[in-house]
């Protein structure tokens, strides 16, 4: 086991409120059982949803990457299935498919990531037609999520307070993507992928109504404002009674959830407010590992997809009927479609881009 490289994604879409979008997107997915989703996160508050998918990597940078073909499916089926026009929820976001990360675990090297989230950079950008911005291990200067995001306005609502509704107000773009045309639409937004160590996600419920409060604890447990080192925070509306300091924890090894809830709890405190028990929103490197290597000792056993050029595929069809912040009363229906994934020429460039 300690020889084996293996890939980790995940995929965060704008959607958890319609059974059928989500389905259309995981059956894209399974079409490529390399690479099998571990875990689904959602959150129907946020209107959101957080896929974590796994597949062994290459040393050989010409082999092709299952990881990144099963993303590129599950990404081709959420822009062809949601209007972000339509999307209403709590959570910020950039996009139909708002950020992919990868991150490599076991024997795998960062670069092997970076080179898979260039890679799907360009299937994305230039074969779906959607601005696509890298960061991390997968941009040339290392740049960060969080100044892609502050630029192109990511943390402010721009509906009914502290809400995300609607797609992008401008075709104009504040920076130059790195794959993809240079404007963008409304019905599909920006994709941001990038390549990093392993990140965990802790949210923590603090029971307010007041979102001002709860702004200043984010900003204070935060290492931006001053708090804990390599802990992002904001502060997001999570219905009418509980706002939740959402936290990206880079360096997890160092301030994991425990510090990070000991500290809000202490800031909460401060503030009058009570806090609730924090969760993270994925499984543990470790559980992760350890699913995958169990799923793929299953999977040697049965049959495989041995032809990862041409796997067919469903498609899911936009619903006039989508309505915002409320679950569709038609969902959308799928269909079957004849092309092919892999035979697109975009897809046929080097894998090593």
């Amino acid at each position: 086991m300690l020889k084996t490289m293996l890939g980790c994604c995940k995929v965060y879409i704008s959607e958890s409120r319609s059974r059928r979008v989500l389905e259309c997107i995981e059956r894209a997915a399974k079409l490529i059982p390399e690479a099998p989703i571990i875990n689904k996160f959602e959150d129907e508050t946020y209107n959101r949803v957080g896929y974590t998918l796994v597949s062994k990597l290459s040393s050989d940078p010409s082999s092709p990457s299952p990881l990144r073909i099963a993303v590129f499916s599950m990404v081709r089926a959420a822009l062809e299935s949601i209007d972000l026009e339509l999307h209403s929820g709590s959570h910020p976001r950039l996009g139909v498919v708002d950020h992919i990360c990868f991150h490599p675990l076991l024997s795998a090297s960062l670069d092997q990531a970076a080179t898979v989230a260039k890679s799907l950079a360009v299937d994305v950008g230039l074969g779906l037609q959607v601005p696509t911005f890298l960061y991390g291990a997968a941009h040339e200067e290392g740049r960060t999520l969080d100044v892609i995001r502050r630029d192109l306005g990511y943390f402010k609502p721009n509906y009914s307070g502290n809400q995300w509704s609607g797609g992008p107000k401008s075709e104009t773009l504040a920076l130059n993507p790195d794959e993809g045309p240079t404007q963008v639409t409304s019905t599909k937004g920006v994709i941001v992928i990038g390549a990093t160590r392993w990140v965990d996600n802790y949210n923590i419920p603090v029971f307010s109504a007041d979102i001002s409060i709860v702004r200043r604890i984010a900003k204070r447990v935060s290492g931006r404002g001053g708090g804990l080192p390599s802990v992002q925070a904001m502060a997001l509306a999570h219905g009418e009674t509980v706002i939740e300091v959402a936290c990206n924890l880079l360096e997890p090894n160092k301030v994991g959830g425990d510090r990070v809830q000991h500290e809000v709890e202490r800031l909460a405190k401060e503030e009058g407010v009570t806090v609730g028990k924090g969760y993270f929103t994925d499984l543990s490197q470790e559980k992760i590992i350890e699913s995958f290597l169990k799923s793929d000792s299953i999977s040697k056993i049965q049959p495989r997809n041995t032809n990862l050029s041409t796997p067919p595929l469903r498609s899911c069809s936009k619903d006039s009927n989508y309505t915002r912040m409320t679950k569709p009363e038609n969902p959308i229906g799928c269909h079957n479609i004849t092309a092919a994934l892999l035979t697109l020429p975009f897809l046929l460039v080097p894998f090593w881009w």
